[in-house]
């Protein structure tokens, strides 16, 4: 009998007649971490995928579209970032996009989970593509919560690579998680973090520019477009003290991607500008 997975973020649809599956060809790694059920199984199509409490997390053939947008967008925005902090993040393709970066000197990973971290070691090696063993970059496995409330680092950019806001994820999405990340950036830092897919979860992204708003002079939601995160666009939120980041000109974008000097699958200066532009149905909910 095939075997396939069921997305979990899907299963209240499909008394509507809509579901998400893939196919499994092979079961790799399936165990209860202290924090929350992980998976990783091979498809025919997306190749080896991560899942993590029933929902994918990445997939070898379109994670870049997720990680490239995630880090590229707010480092040439900034400009000058040297420093950056990652949340979440364990499979390392966050911590792969921030070391392409020669200019960041160093780049702190904080997940809660060592298992995701050693798994993707082991079975998607090409996410974090030995980034792991990279001297500019540390990983910390403790609370990220915990983290950046006690940190005494100060960082041009954070990255919250988290779950959904359910489990250990949830408390990634509140006002205080979101006012101890501003307390540990350098004045002008820019932070962004994973905001759902708004076709799927229309409540999630409001909800999340609607408390970065209170911590943050600006805060704005932008997109990517993932393959496995279905039902359209993912939307990313975006939080900073200085608007001039989002206004930054294509061609100064296009001038610092030149000198930053490695190719993408996805990211453009042009992607750039035009990903904090969302469809109608996306602004009426941010009314």
């Amino acid at each position: 009998m095939t075997a396939w997975y069921d997305e979990a973020l899907y299963t209240k649809w499909q008394d509507k007649g809509y579901a998400q599956r893939f196919r499994i060809d092979r079961i790799l790694f399936e165990d209860k971490s202290e924090h929350q059920d992980v998976i990783v199984f091979e498809t025919p199509l997306f190749g080896r995928i991560l899942a993590i409490d029933g929902i994918i997390q990445t997939t070898e053939r379109d994670e870049f579209a997720y990680h490239e947008m995630m880090v590229h967008v707010p480092i040439l925005a900034h400009g000058s970032a040297t420093k950056v902090l990652i949340i979440g993040g364990g499979d390392g393709g966050i911590m792969r996009e921030v070391m392409r970066h020669a200019d960041v000197t160093l780049c702190h990973m904080v997940d809660i989970d060592d298992m995701v971290v050693e798994i993707s070691k082991k079975y998607l090696p090409s996410l974090s593509d030995g980034v792991f063993d990279n001297p500019r970059g540390k990983v910390v496995i403790a609370d990220g919560c915990k983290f950046v409330k006690e940190t005494k680092e100060r960082y041009d950019v954070v990255i919250v690579d988290s779950t959904d806001p359910i489990g250990p994820g949830a408390v990634l999405f509140t006002e205080e998680f979101y006012t101890d990340c501003r307390n540990c950036m350098t004045p002008g830092g820019i932070m962004v973090t994973q905001s759902g897919v708004p076709f799927a979860q229309p409540e999630e992204f409001p909800e999340t520019r609607k408390r970065l708003r209170s911590v943050f002079k600006d805060a704005g939601i932008y997109l990517s477009s993932v393959p496995t995160y279905a039902c359209g666009f993912m939307a990313l939120g975006w939080a900073s003290d200085e608007a001039k980041h989002r206004d930054v000109s294509e061609a100064t974008l296009a001038a610092r991607f030149k000198k930053a000097s490695f190719k993408t699958k996805y990211y453009t200066p042009g992607i750039h500008k035009a990903a904090f532009q969302l469809p109608a149905y996306m602004v009426d909910a941010l009314k």
